[in-house]
């Protein structure tokens, strides 16, 4: 069996996300972002912006300052489509046919199951709804009965709707002013050879969702990629086996892994990665916390629902990449009303081989394009932790930004 250093599996890992491509220096469009989505496969949503949200945070780290709108255009005519994946998420639309056996299990909730039991005349009576009048908001069939109450409180309305985007009937876009879902029918949201190709069925369509998996990780266990389209491991544990004798994946061992591991015959093993990248607690290099302590001896917990007294790091902690380790962690926000991008603490990680002023360095530049991209006018860095006053020597308190974009 293929034996791998610590050191190779992590260049691979960088590769096959992205980082060991230079971020392009003129205009970016369209096109980039098709090359990202090639190589991760899918952007996972979500809502908070305290620097700005996740998936545009993901598209930053892999192609420096671009237009907001990206992401946003690409779902609104059709070549993304939102669906529950990795958490709710932006998918290509040629990956459709690959998710349409989740639409035909139940949903994961308790509350949008027990709607779809207990009042199917509702379930049909949003439908006829949305399509007569979509794209519609959730508050437009709300049946809700006095104040709202936690972020979940869902109405019976909500529900119908959630188990009809579920069940792939209608599908939803974001609206751009407030971040709600616009839900219509899903053949007036997504292409109709997209809806018109064929089906696999459940074996083969999870089977080529764990080979995407593997394409976008270049190395991973079993657990990462059933993590990665959020497949439960006891069940693809088969499915890998097969792929391994159909030769479209390569066992391996990975050294300080403990467990085996799986390569894409496609993944390339760069010499060097010359990374620079601050990272969304969302980002796919990441998101699953095994791997990346696996991966880059990196402990890592968002720390966003941890009460402010409690919290060791901060409140949104990005993970900074250099060359190919995870070097520090900086809990940023962007003051909007002031104009300023806050770093209110940065850490330096332990025995990573990276001099703290040169970390210090490299983190000031990426705080600049961060800035200037965001439409900030300076960056202003606190002084909590122990890589601030590094970056405090490098940048001073305040640092003016001299070309926003």
């Amino acid at each position: 069996m293929r034996r791998l250093s610590i050191d190779r599996a992590r260049r691979i890992a960088l590769a096959a996300q992205g980082f060991a491509d230079p971020r392009p220096t003129g205009r970016v469009d369209r096109r980039h972002l098709r090359r990202v989505l090639d190589r991760i496969g899918l952007v996972q949503i979500d809502s908070v912006n305290v620097v700005a949200r996740s998936q545009e945070l993901v598209l930053f780290a892999r192609l420096g300052p671009h237009p907001r709108d990206l992401l946003p255009a690409a779902a609104d005519d059709g070549e993304l489509f939102e669906f529950w994946v990795h958490e709710a998420s932006h998918v290509p639309a040629r990956h459709h046919h690959l998710h349409r056996w989740r639409m035909t299990d139940e949903h994961r909730w308790q509350g949008v199951r027990d709607l779809a039991r207990r009042r199917p005349e509702l379930i049909d009576e949003v439908h006829r709804y949305v399509a007569e009048h979509g794209p519609i908001v959730a508050g437009e069939v709300s049946r809700r009965v006095g104040p709202k109450g936690t972020w979940w409180d869902w109405d019976d309305g909500k529900r119908a709707l959630e188990h009809l985007f579920h069940a792939g009937v209608v599908s939803a876009r974001r609206r751009r002013r407030d971040f709600a879902r616009l839900y219509d029918l899903t053949e007036r949201m997504l292409p109709a050879d997209v809806l018109e190709h064929p089906t696999p069925d459940e074996h083969e369509a999870r089977k080529e969702l764990l080979v995407l998996a593997a394409r976008s990780y270049g190395v991973a266990t079993a657990d990462d990629l059933a993590d990665y389209h959020r497949q439960k491991p006891a069940v693809c544990r088969p499915l890998l086996a097969e792929l391994v004798a159909e030769e479209r994946l390569v066992p391996v061992e990975v050294e300080g892994w403990g467990r085996p591991a799986f390569l894409h015959p496609d993944a390339r093993e760069p010499r060097r990665v010359g990374a620079r990248a601050l990272l969304s607690p969302f980002d796919p290099l990441v998101w699953y916390r095994p791997r990346a302590e696996r991966l880059f001896d990196f402990h890592y917990r968002i720390e966003i629902y941890v009460p402010a007294a409690k919290r060791r790091y901060g409140y949104f902690v990005l993970p900074f990449l250099l060359a190919d380790r995870l070097v520090a962690r900086v809990d940023l926000k962007a003051d909007r009303q002031s104009g300023a991008l806050l770093v209110r603490s940065a850490w330096a990680e332990p025995d990573t081989g990276h001099d703290p002023d040169h970390v210090a360095g490299e983190l000031v530049d990426e705080f600049d394009a961060m800035a200037g991209w965001l439409g900030l006018e300076r960056v202003e860095i606190e002084d909590r932790g122990d890589l601030s006053p590094w970056l405090r020597d490098r940048a001073g308190a305040m640092r003016p930004v001299s070309s926003p974009t």
